[in-house]
């Protein structure tokens, strides 16, 4: 494989301002919300010369719906998992597993329901 195995993601949203404030607040990131007819998106920040994907919040009424439970689960990076969790919270999500060491070599993460009832995780070094 010529390239990590995700190119893409996109996270599905209720209120895509409401889900936009909530990931500014804990990645400490601005997303760029754009309005396509009938597809909303808000595109988290990218830089093609640093490693990992980037990805989009994503509204439309029939093809995208948040779980709780099913689906695949994206891990986010960021700094440090604990922080990170403890912002969720903050900014009106839910902590469902707090930081743990998934291996010496493979760092740490956590899982968290987001503002729009999504799960997903964080995943951090240290």
């Amino acid at each position: 494989m010529e390239n990590n195995p995700v190119g893409w993601f996109e996270i599905p949203v209720t209120d895509m301002d409401r889900a936009k404030k909530f990931y500014e607040q804990i990645l400490g990131v601005e997303i760029s919300v754009h309005d396509m007819h009938e597809l909303k998106m808000g595109w988290f920040p990218m830089d093609p010369g640093k490693p990992g994907a980037s990805g989009s919040l994503v509204y439309h009424k029939e093809f995208y719906e948040p779980s709780d439970s099913k689906g695949v689960l994206i891990y986010l990076n960021c700094g440090d998992v604990e922080p990170t969790l403890e912002l969720v919270e903050k900014a009106g999500g839910k902590v469902l597993q707090p930081k743990k060491q998934i291996s010496p070599e493979h760092g740490y993460m956590g899982l968290f329901i987001d503002s729009e009832g999504n799960r997903m995780a964080l995943h951090s070094r240290r």
